[in-house]
């Protein structure tokens, strides 16, 4: 008859070194997050900027509104 032994393998990592595959993947997303950032700038700076125009060439904020709803009627 034979005996059963169980056997388990735990392997224990102490540390871990980054290879250049995770660097690179690491400082693509650093540089997509900055350029995500600088779009969502811009584009925000164009809505005020289209907002001060609307503004400007309205004649103030209440005949912007008022002429938001003309034109929406």
């Amino acid at each position: 008859m034979k005996t059963a032994t169980a056997t388990t393998r735990i392997e224990i990592r102490t540390g871990y070194l980054a290879s250049d595959k995770s660097q690179a993947v690491a400082e693509l997303q650093k540089s997509s997050t900055v350029v995500l950032g600088l779009a969502s700038l811009l584009c925000g700076a164009w809505a005020v900027a289209c907002m001060t125009a609307g503004l400007i060439a309205s004649g103030g904020p209440v005949a912007l509104i008022v002429n938001y709803f003309n034109a929406l009627s």
